[in-house]
């Protein structure tokens, strides 16, 4: 056992958490609160997603007594998080807050800390949504009846003594199951994307409010399928409200997200067609199709031609890099060209043409990638 280490109890509370949570979830800190088993780090730091940010809180064991449930300490900006708990717990509010996964903690059962922790951001959620609700924005209070009957969204108000009071909104879009549509990819997550919607709050009359902050966010993994970074946003119109806008960027979104959907077969035929010039690939992505890599030959000098191939193919060229079989630089590391990206490109071409107009481009490019992996190395 190393000098430092999590209790086993406890380990497998937090690996059973990391794997199953539904959502991110990540452990920023660990450390020990004993001072008879200064090495069992038995406390430490969840940072869980929430309305397209993160919470922080500490979780905090007892190594001196493994059968006991943790503590949880909420962050400084939700002392008034506790206040809410126990209102709820009193019967006050419009539901009691069960502590029974507490009461009945046992300590053997590594589900125990993820039901706690999944309980209590749900809560989080009910007590940030009581605190927009508070709000006096009639704006905000209009906003919220609009979009009320709809599922998922996630609020919360950020204030500061440096900061206006805002509210912020996050907004899961379309109704459909990305994961579905590309079912041989090992997706982690359920893919969502969503609206975040940033309101300044406004105590006093204003006749033409200002627009929201707006910004696509989504999960990590759908970017290798789809980057809402290319997507244009419609504009937010006077007097406009989420209710309107929605269903426009949601269609228009949906039609986006389809055509991604439809460019992974594009990739593929792109990819066979450069096999019919390069032979059978080495290596390829399958699913995606984001890259492959074939063995090529000019002479007697072997190489590997690396094709990356964006989401925005074919009207985005790809990217290719040269390796040889045959040289080394001084590491031992086999030695690599740049990326090359400007060879004769049209998005218009058929894939057949584009990979002819590949295939002669590195005719003559690579007579110039030999003459550089023959170059003697610089000297020191």
């Amino acid at each position: 056992m190393s000098s430092e280490s999590v209790p086993p109890l406890v380990a497998a509370q937090l690996n059973y958490l990391l794997t199953h949570f539904p959502l991110v979830v990540k452990i920023e800190n660990k450390w020990s609160g004993s001072k008879y088993y200064p090495g069992f780090l038995d406390r430490f730091t969840l940072v869980i997603s929430y309305c397209l940010d993160v919470i922080k809180w500490d979780v905090v064991f007892d190594s001196e007594s493994p059968f006991s449930a943790p503590d949880v300490i909420f962050g400084p900006d939700d002392e008034k998080f506790q206040q809410f708990l126990v209102s709820r717990d009193e019967g006050e509010g419009d539901s009691k807050f069960n502590m029974k996964c507490l009461s009945d903690w046992n300590s053997r059962d590594p589900t125990q800390l993820m039901l706690l922790i999944h309980e209590l951001r749900d809560q989080y959620m009910s007590y940030q949504k009581k605190r927009v609700a508070e709000v006096d924005d009639d704006r905000l209070k209009f906003e919220i009846s609009t979009i009320v009957a709809r599922e998922g969204i996630e609020m919360q108000m950020s204030s500061g003594v440096d900061k206006p009071e805002e509210v912020k909104f996050a907004v899961p879009l379309l109704d459909v199951n990305i994961n579905k549509m590309v079912p041989v990819y090992p997706w982690r997550h359920q893919q969502k994307i969503y609206l975040q919607i940033v309101y300044p709050v406004e105590k006093k009359f204003v006749s033409t409010p200002s627009a929201p902050r707006l910004k696509l966010v989504s999960t990590s993994e759908l970017k290798t399928l789809f980057s809402i970074d290319e997507v244009k946003l419609p504009p937010w119109l006077n007097g406009m409200c989420m209710a309107e806008y929605l269903p426009h960027l949601e269609e228009s979104l949906e039609k986006q997200v389809l055509e991604a959907v439809s460019l992974v077969d594009v990739r593929r035929r792109f990819i066979e067609a450069l096999a019919l010039q390069f032979g059978r690939p080495v290596e390829a992505d399958s699913v995606l199709c984001r890259k492959a890599t074939f063995l090529a030959a000019s002479g007697v000098f072997t190489f590997l031609v690396h094709v990356l191939i964006s989401t925005q193919f074919p009207k985005q060229r790809p990217s290719l890099m040269l390796q040889s079989s045959q040289h080394f630089n001084h590491h031992g590391v086999p030695i690599k060209s740049l990326p090359l990206t400007e060879f004769p490109w049209s998005p218009r071409w058929e894939l057949p043409h584009m990979a002819e107009r590949i295939c002669d481009y590195l005719t003559d490019e690579a007579v110039n990638f030999k003459k550089h992996c023959n170059e003697p190395p610089p000297q020191h």
